[in-house]
């Protein structure tokens, strides 16, 4: 995918943004306040004439978040397999302290279709079958440029081997920034854990673009009443990482693994390799907020340890 289709228009200011993207003299006749997420704040701005966009902002310096949840949703529209919010733009504001902004399609929250999830599961199988040439520099895995997963960055340096990928961009920065949370005898089991990990993990059948954070609050109804993927840490990889983050917090209804797997068979002994995946999810939400997850890192660990 040619950098241009990657990221979207670049605007100098919010006014700017507003007067280009719904024409000269439009203005926010008022902002609502979004509760949501825990990193950006989030607006639905009101403009004359009655149409609502929505807003995420933060500060300048952080407009590398907005760039990379752009080119994440612009990657998973390309698949034409999903539905996302439209994009309408990103850039930056000087007015008083200053800040970055994304502007998205409003969700209107319309009712959801009959076979939600079904369906949901039958789209999501065909985005991790869908083509990934050009995604990822210099390999099969990875992407064309690092994003973030939650607040921290994520590596996204391109590998022919999914295990070498899985390894050295997801799971050892994560062990390396959490090492003041393991003694000695954790340090000696999480080195055997990655050095055998090739016993554990498989390399996929295909590549597959990954939504990459894909739990329950990044699924909403979209403006058709269908499933929309939202907040993307997008990168090729194996397509079991995706339907594993599905399981971690809560999982979805029955019917969607079952769609799923009718869809898209999962490869042999996928159960076992679920934990590894989410151990990269763990080790995040370590990192992120402190200890509360460090029992089931250490369970993962010694659970599947050699």
């Amino acid at each position: 995918m040619s950098d241009n289709k990657m990221n979207p228009q670049y605007f100098t200011s919010l006014e700017s943004a507003i007067n280009s993207l719904f024409g000269e003299g439009t203005k926010i006749e008022s902002a609502s306040r979004i509760s949501g997420g825990d990193i950006n704040e989030a607006y639905g701005l009101m403009l004359t004439g009655g149409k609502c966009i929505f807003m995420k902002s933060n500060t300048k310096e952080n407009l590398s978040f907005f760039n990379a949840e752009a080119a994440g949703l612009t990657a998973i529209a390309h698949t034409q397999a999903i539905g996302t919010p439209n994009i309408l733009g990103v850039g930056t504001d000087n007015d008083r302290a200053g800040f970055s902004f994304l502007l998205l399609e409003f969700i209107s929250g319309k009712s959801r279709i009959r076979n939600y999830w079904e369906d949901f599961a039958r789209q999501l199988s065909e985005m991790h079958r869908a083509p990934t040439a050009g995604l990822v520099s210099n390999g099969k895995y990875g992407f064309g440029s690092d994003n973030y997963i939650g607040m921290r960055r994520q590596v996204n340096t391109g590998y022919d081997s999914w295990i070498s990928f899985f390894r050295d961009c997801r799971l050892e920065p994560q062990f390396k920034d959490a090492a003041r949370y393991f003694d000695r005898e954790d340090t000696k089991k999480i080195v055997r854990f990655l050095d055998h990990i090739d016993e554990v993990l498989v390399e996929p059948e295909y590549p597959s673009l990954l939504h990459g954070d894909l739990w329950s609050g990044n699924v909403i109804t979209g403006n058709d009443g269908g499933a929309w993927l939202i907040d993307p840490a997008v990168y090729v990889g194996h397509a079991e990482a995706d339907i594993a983050m599905t399981e971690l917090f809560g999982g979805f209804p029955p019917s969607f693994y079952d769609a799923y797997k009718e869809a898209t068979p999962l490869q042999s002994g996928h159960e076992r390799r679920r934990d590894v995946y989410n151990l990269y999810h763990l080790l995040n939400h370590l990192n992120m907020f402190g200890r509360t997850y460090l029992p089931g890192v250490k369970r993962i660990i010694g659970e599947i340890g050699f």
